[in-house]
């Protein structure tokens, strides 16, 4: 997951972002909430917020989140404990509230729950450092920015994306882009090997004699 971390006590970042890379997620961490505002986008899987921080708080962040329509899956973190509160986070949309003081590995263990109820769910999927791809829109992004492909290579991109991290044979291939018609392997790898070459970073992985698959990506 492509996590965004938004805790202003710098020890508490600091030991959650460590622990939440030691676990395989991408962390992007910051320490006021008018910071988050500036950079969030729909690349993030997860959105990890402290309520009370500097120039915005949590709750602020989720509601000028939700006026401009990006949803997020989200997990509060706060020493907050009033009924109020905890309600008022539900009802912006969270998934979790956890109670500081908590344990990171129950962190991580609402992570967990979140990322196997979305696994096949997620909209967005990071797939290198720099190529991200929307499900819901169908659209590659470089930096951010969409990508101009064939209506044929985004079929392609996005048939590895529902299959993440699985292998794609030639018949799902066949299937899928090709609607059943009798093509046979040469020419899904060649309209592959086009696709590959007009991206800028490699990652569809040819998996000898099998097909093609994409792995998610998290920075190290």
């Amino acid at each position: 997951m492509k996590i965004l971390l938004l805790e202003d006590e710098l020890m508490l970042n600091n030991a959650i972002s460590e622990y939440l890379k030691n676990i395989g997620h991408m962390v992007e961490s910051f320490t006021d909430g008018e910071e988050v505002i500036n950079n969030v986008d729909i690349s993030y899987d997860l959105l990890i917020l402290d309520i009370n921080v500097p120039k915005k708080s949590g709750f602020e962040v989720l509601e000028d989140l939700n006026k401009k329509k990006i949803y997020i899956p989200t997990i509060y973190i706060s020493a907050l404990i009033d009924i109020e509160d905890i309600t008022k986070a539900y009802n912006l949309g969270c998934r979790e509230y956890i109670k500081k003081p908590f344990h990171l590995e129950e962190l991580g263990i609402k992570i967990n729950q979140i990322l196997k109820k979305d696994q096949s769910n997620t909209s967005h999927i990071r797939f290198s450092e720099n190529y991200s791809y929307s499900k819901n829109n169908q659209t590659l992004y470089f930096n951010s920015e969409p990508q101009t492909l064939t209506k044929k290579q985004l079929e392609i991109i996005h048939i590895l994306a529902l299959n993440i991290n699985m292998i794609v044979d030639f018949e799902r291939f066949r299937i899928d882009i090709w609607g059943g018609e009798n093509i046979d392997n040469p020419t899904i790898r060649a309209e592959i090997s086009r696709l590959k070459k007009a991206l800028k970073e490699d990652f569809i992985k040819n998996i000898r004699g099998l097909g093609y698959k994409i792995d998610r990506y998290y920075s190290v």
